[in-house]
């Protein structure tokens, strides 16, 4: 039960984009007033006249969700077929790890006994960056790339000739065209500079918490599960509720983390990094946090995308309770058959063994 800092600051943007078309057309029904038309005729023609243009004219009328949800089948198939790719390719990455450990033990003593007797050089870049990579710990390496890949694409996001294919694949909106990829893409997206700050500094805390907990292939499946499953849960409630708009963030996928280490350790202590004289429970500050949320999606609050916060969180509790049993332990029969492909592949002669 360590002592960790969090910022439960989570902001995303959450844009309401629809087009109310307001054009009227108005022909010449004064100048056949004039042209000695009684008021009567002119006002029934006039009724008639506005009945014709009226789909035009109206704003649309929000999607029922009987037909929105049709959309959704979709989203879904892509929700179950990239969660179950994410766990296959960790037990398959896993094992290609543990194998080249066991290679490569005694070509790394090797290169250590050769570096030692090679002079040192000092102030050597490349060293320098070698010893830094090498003080963090496993779960900080793990969520570097995440916080790269979130870098790179926050700097897309500045880029003007890319902005129509950022706002396509890059936000989660059900009534867009492109539905699937942006469920994974978005979840490295980032427009403002203080949500991407907040979002990577809760990763980074929680970072060797929850990778010592699941392993660096298990994380890196559940983290990219999470932020497809908490952007499909967001797709439903705005269906239900036809608010629509875009979302982007990883905060689904963050509250995916911190729902899980406060599952596994609730009584871990946690501060708030502008408070951090007062500490509380892990378990305490899950539970707030998922009141907060559920409230917000009662109350139809718009700030947050308080649906696709409870589905990271229901996710991370859930797989921290069941769904490790459930599908990781299980993953024994992939591995075999990815062993024997291995093994019994062209030139390795036969069977053989890790």
């Amino acid at each position: 039960n360590g002592r960790c800092s969090i910022v439960l600051v989570f902001f995303l943007r959450c844009l309401l984009c629809r087009l109310f078309p307001c054009h009227q057309q108005k022909c010449g029904f004064r100048k056949v007033a004039k042209r000695a038309e009684s008021k009567k005729e002119a006002e029934q023609a006039e009724m008639l006249h506005k009945r014709e243009l009226n789909p035009q004219m109206e704003p649309p009328t929000p999607h029922h969700p009987g037909r929105s949800f049709g959309r959704l089948v979709k989203p879904l198939v892509f929700t179950v077929g990239f969660t179950g790719c994410s766990f296959g390719a960790a037990a398959i990455w896993q094992y290609e790890s543990l194998k080249y450990r066991v290679q490569s033990y005694f070509n790394e003593v090797r290169a250590d006994w050769l570096d030692k007797l090679r002079p040192q050089k000092h102030g050597d870049l490349r060293k320098q960056v070698n010893q830094w990579w090498n003080s963090l710990s496993e779960g900080q390496r793990s969520v570097t790339g995440i916080i790269v890949a979130n870098a790179l694409v926050f700097c897309c996001w500045r880029i003007p000739v890319l902005q129509h294919a950022m706002v396509k694949y890059f936000t989660s909106d059900p009534a867009s065209k492109a539905l699937c990829w942006p469920m994974l893409l978005s979840t490295f997206s980032h427009y403002s500079l203080l949500h991407m700050a907040a979002n990577m500094y809760v990763l980074w805390s929680f970072s060797s918490s929850i990778v010592n907990l699941m392993g660096r292939e298990q994380f890196m499946a559940v983290y990219l599960s999470a932020g497809v499953i908490s952007t499909f849960v967001s797709y439903v409630c705005k269906t239900a509720t036809g608010r629509l708009g875009p979302s982007l963030g990883a905060s689904g996928a963050i509250m995916t983390v911190l729902a899980a280490v406060c599952t596994k350790m609730p009584e871990a202590k946690l501060a708030v990094i502008f408070l951090p004289i007062y500490t509380f429970s892990a378990g305490n500050a899950l539970k707030a946090i998922v009141a907060l949320d559920t409230t917000g999606l009662i109350m139809g609050w718009r700030f947050f995308d308080h649906a696709a916060h409870l589905g990271g969180a229901l996710f991370g509790m859930w797989y921290i309770l069941y769904g490790h049993e459930l599908i990781w332990k299980n993953r024994e029969p992939l591995v075999k058959l990815w062993h024997n492909f291995r093994t019994r592949g062209p030139g390795t002669g036969g069977s053989g063994s890790l």
